[in-house]
């Protein structure tokens, strides 16, 4: 390096001391005698070893994270195996219940401290999210009555798509092409999966009742993104899982008397196991591990991962149960996935 090279490096350091280039800052010594030490070789510091533990510590957790979501989107998907195997021991709002007054109980003692500091603002915006959200697992516990876990999942999985078709038709909020592609794409899909060739005279009862879900499920979504940048996460959580549980509790009595459900609950194991696994797992951990793993990975990451919450479900009905999607129900169920894709990395 010539002379006037290092003097113009030292001017800089001077003017912009913090000034990095790709974590490796320049540093000169002078020894007290006066003596250049180095001169014409610039010293790298222990910033280097800092940045570089750094950089593998942040892809270390960007890992975890991913990994995690992957763990999320698993447990998701064997839920509708699990829940409908559940329905033969218990009916709807009876299970429904037990879900959420055990997951409401867990979330009680996670979020203590956000419920002590509870608002009046809070409470009534958990309290919108919260029935959406018990309405939509209402109707979805009664379609996996009379339709299959692999179909539950792909039309639950329609609801990503509605999420800013809705946007943009009640909220007037812009949606580009891609938006639209990937909602067509999923009304095509939603088609082949649900009708069969015969026409809508064989439409299922329970594939209708997944699509009202996914329609409440959508207006949830728009809810949490409504209010989580004003209100606390831990207290949105904790007031829409115990508005669940309200209300499934008082639905029991209601709709015996409306002559719609027989209230019915035998604990057998397998009931016991599907109540802990949808209260613990895949409400109190699932969510809170969500929350924590978006932290540290990119937006993309999260929606590549968590689409494959259908595919684990199709996966798990195949083996636990050994159901197979016919051709025309494999092609809906690629339309349907190909258009969350398009709508999540596009639109």
């Amino acid at each position: 390096m010539e002379q006037n090279e290092f003097a113009d490096k030292i001017a800089l350091s001077l003017r912009f001391p913090n000034r990095e280039v790709g974590c490796l800052r320049f540093q000169t010594e002078l020894h007290c005698c006066g003596r250049q030490r180095d001169a014409h070789r610039p010293r790298f510091t222990a910033r280097r070893h800092f940045c570089a533990l750094s950089h593998f510590r942040r892809v270390n957790l960007r890992l975890k994270a991913d990994l995690a979501l992957v763990g999320c989107s698993f447990l998701w998907g064997t839920t509708f195996v699990i829940v409908q195997r559940a329905l033969v021991d218990s009916s709807v709002f009876s299970f429904l219940a037990a879900r959420f007054v055990l997951a409401a109980v867990v979330l009680a003692f996670v979020y203590r401290a956000d419920l002590r500091k509870l608002t009046r603002a809070e409470f009534l915006a958990g309290l919108q999210i919260g029935l959406f959200m018990i309405f939509g697992h209402a109707f979805q516990t009664a379609g996996l009555r009379e339709t299959t876990p692999s179909k539950a999942a792909f039309v639950t999985g329609f609801s990503v798509v509605l999420v800013p078709v809705l946007l943009a038709i009640f909220w007037r909020r812009p949606a580009n092409a891609w938006v639209w592609t990937g909602a067509l794409a999923s009304l095509a899909g939603l088609y082949y999966l649900t009708v069969s060739s015969a026409g809508l005279t064989d439409l299922n009862r329970g594939d209708l009742f997944v699509l009202v879900c996914s329609i409440l499920f959508a207006v949830q979504i728009i809810l949490i993104g409504v209010y989580t940048p004003h209100f606390s996460v831990g207290a949105l959580s904790l007031v829409q899982v115990a508005t669940g549980a309200v209300v499934s509790v008082v639905a029991i009595p209601v709709v015996a008397v409306a002559g719609w459900e027989t209230p019915r609950l035998h604990l057998t194991s397998s009931l016991l196991f599907a109540i802990v696994a949808t209260a613990v797992l895949t409400t109190a951990l699932a969510f809170s591990v969500l929350v924590w793993a978006q932290k540290y990975t990119t937006a993309t990451h999260a929606a590549l991962i968590l689409a494959l919450e259908p595919v684990f479900a199709a996966f798990t009905s195949y083996v636990v149960i050994h159901e197979r999607l016919g051709g025309r129900a494999l092609v809906g169920a690629g339309l349907i996935l190909a258009g969350i894709l398009i709508v999540e990395l596009k639109g």
